[in-house]
């Protein structure tokens, strides 16, 4: 004899646990009804589910494995910040030089300035050579199809190419011309 289950959806947000919640409940609340439900491509059943169960469907580990995996990434990311945090003194010397390496002289006070917020953000400066890179293919005469190349090479999120791009168009002799150019 085939089961016959309800079919649910998760709300939006919920995670395995809420999701293993969700089926045990329909199944009280509707008097031992079956249900079924789809979270990340796996369906899971309220007569089978548990939360070992449905966690090892998922991510391939126990709830308790996937807990500690989880505090052990989270401790090894703290501690990688903190590591970078340390270095962000001397990383803004270096890049503090290499923007005077590159850019004109009317613009050091500024990029001195932005340096230390970039390297305090959420790219950790990664900006700041992607930045310099493109500002020198402007100054050296490359073409505009060079430059965004070069942008578009660099591998960036919708976020962190509106940043390059802005910062070009600030610190490049011919920024507002790239800028221009590469409009999302």
């Amino acid at each position: 004899m085939d089961k016959k289950y309800n079919t649910i959806e998760f709300g939006i947000g919920n995670n395995i646990e809420d999701a293993v919640l969700e089926l045990v409940t329909y199944t009280v609340e509707h008097k031992g009804e079956l249900a079924c439900g789809e979270f990340n491509t796996h369906t899971l059943y309220s007569d089978t589910v548990s939360l070992d169960g449905a966690y090892k469907e998922i991510t391939g580990k126990t709830y308790t494995e996937f807990q500690d995996d989880q505090k052990k990434w989270h401790e090894d990311y703290e501690r990688k910040e903190k590591e970078f945090k340390e270095t962000i003194p001397a990383l803004t010397c270096e890049w503090r030089n290499k923007g005077h390496e590159v850019l004109s002289h009317d613009h050091w006070v500024y990029w001195d300035k932005i340096v230390p917020i970039r390297l305090n953000d959420l790219y950790h400066g990664m900006e700041l050579g992607c930045c310099l890179d493109i500002v020198k293919i402007l100054n050296d005469g490359e073409t505009l199809d060079e430059a965004k190349a070069k942008i578009d090479s660099q591998g960036h999120s919708g976020m962190s190419y509106s940043l390059v791009r802005a910062m070009v168009k600030e610190f490049a002799e011919r920024g507002n011309e790239f800028a221009d150019y590469v409009k999302l």
